[in-house]
């Protein structure tokens, strides 16, 4: 396959560094969300660690799957252990993942001292030849982008002392590619650049600043709200003074200098409950400290007394589990919603409850009947792991419409363990019908009861670690 003389290359075909392209100089290599891998994806929780491999054999190269929890694709089919690639091709990272295009071409593979190349195009300023002026400015904006590109770039893989060493080295080759003729214009340039840099520095320094005293008010008003009084005017106040505050912090990030300065970081379960929320629909600036709180002490019982649980299923189990994700995905739900099987069975079909609920997904009799399942003296559907799961989508897709827009899977979330009903009730207390639907709000005032609020976050806690297992230790 291919040309010995062509150059393979990953290129992010979307998010924040759409058009960024990887060189595969080397027999394998390694893509994931470990800082281990020769090709780094961090802003993407359903990438596993170590998700795949691309080795070279020769000219050809293959595409290996590393056991990763979401899966990988190419060109639409999902990857079963490895596959020959040949460009152009698609491989996208998990269901609903990054996608990278894999190619081969003659371009240069020009060394920036990263490994993460940004395309570009050469500057070539004919020496000994008359430019007219629009044509030395067109040079000099895309010698400028060049520079610009890289120190974000450098920043963006944490080198942000860089800038300085590349505008000198894009300076440099100006020099030795124009004419005298033309030094001098470049100088003027040059000066112009360091006084731009300075006013960039300045105001950048002064949106962080700004941006760091409204995180401070969101915490004051958060801890307010973790001791304030159930339903009183106290708490719809400070509520509707953090979505102000929440409000000025992403307009503030959309500044187009913070944009590009920021290279925030953030808690790592904090992070990717944003991740999570993200897929689900229920984005917020601000996570409640108290539900992440409780997403901890979760995910440490998980690691700790109900560690067997869990490994059971990502091990023994993991078939039965890869088998309901692919049910809900074929249903168009988030796969990660299969998780929500853990807590309510930890995956045993000989598990029931008082309530006379039976199976993985705790049905009770009159519920599987409503969702077409058999169970009566001589069949008990419940106990089939393919019609039970197909039965709990209908049930989570019918509790998300139900809920409209917005939070909706997260109140889905509260109702799969309370029952719509209750949840409904519980909502209705509050008289704001916008209100109604955004969960953070109903969470923060404590409209849901307690054993909801217990409920969501430990699923989440599950979520986050049958996402990435390898970094809880599992």
């Amino acid at each position: 396959m291919g040309n010995a003389n062509l150059n393979a290359w990953l290129v992010h075909q979307s998010g924040r560094l759409a058009g960024t392209r990887h060189p595969l100089r080397d027999d394998i290599t390694r893509i994931g969300r470990s800082s281990d891998n020769d090709v780094v994806i961090t802003d993407a929780a359903i990438v596993s660690s170590h998700h795949i491999e691309i080795r070279k054999e020769g000219n050809e190269y293959r595409l290996c799957d590393l056991n990763s929890r979401n899966g990988t694709y190419l060109n639409g089919q999902r990857v079963i252990e490895e596959v020959l690639l040949s460009p152009p091709c698609v491989i996208r990272l998990g269901a609903d993942g990054p996608e990278l295009s894999f190619t081969l071409d003659d371009a240069p593979a020009v060394d920036l001292n990263q490994t993460i190349l940004a395309p570009s195009v050469p500057l070539v300023i004919p020496p000994d030849k008359e430019l007219e002026p629009a044509a030395v400015g067109k040079a000099h904006d895309e010698l400028l982008s060049q520079a610009v590109e890289r120190a974000r770039l450098a920043r963006h893989m944490g080198r942000g002392d860089s800038t300085i060493v590349i505008m000198r080295e894009m300076l440099d080759t100006a020099l030795h590619r124009t004419s005298r003729k033309f030094k001098a214009v470049i100088a003027v340039l040059a000066c112009a650049l360091v006084g731009t840099s300075a006013y960039g520095f300045w105001k950048i320094q002064g949106l962080k600043k700004e941006k760091s005293q409204i995180d401070g008010q969101i915490q004051q008003v958060e801890a307010m709200l973790a001791h304030a009084k159930e339903d009183s005017p106290e708490t719809d106040q400070l509520i509707d003074q953090l979505d102000q505050y929440q409000d000025e912090a992403v307009a503030l990030q959309s500044n187009l200098l913070y944009r590009v300065a920021s290279f925030e970081h953030e808690e790592a379960i904090k992070h990717e409950i944003r991740a999570l929320m993200k897929e689900f629909g229920a984005e917020t600036y601000s996570i409640p400290p108290e539900f992440v709180a409780r997403v901890k002490h979760f995910i440490e019982q998980n690691q700790g007394p109900d560690r067997s649980n869990m490994e059971r299923a990502l091990g023994e189990a993991g078939k039965q589990m890869d088998l309901m994700r692919r049910i809900f995905e074929e249903n168009n739900l988030p796969p990660d919603l299969a998780y929500i099987v853990l807590v309510e069975s930890a995956l045993r079909t000989d598990s029931s409850s008082s309530a006379g609920a039976v199976g993985l997904w705790q049905f009770t009799p009159a519920t599987a009947r409503q969702y077409g399942l058999r169970v009566d003296g001589h069949v008990d559907e419940r106990l089939d792991t393919a019609k039970c799961t197909r039965a709990a989508c209908k049930y989570i897709r019918e509790l998300i419409l139900d809920f409209g827009a917005g939070s909706s899977v997260m109140l889905a979330l509260a109702a799969y363990n309370l029952g719509p009903a209750k949840v409904k009730t519980a909502i209705r207390r509050v008289s704001d019908p916008i209100k109604q639907r955004n969960f953070w709000y109903l969470y923060r005032a404590r409209a849901v009861p307690p054993e909801t609020r217990e409920y969501v976050p430990k699923v989440v806690a599950v979520m986050l670690i049958g996402r990435n297992p390898e970094r809880y230790g599992l």
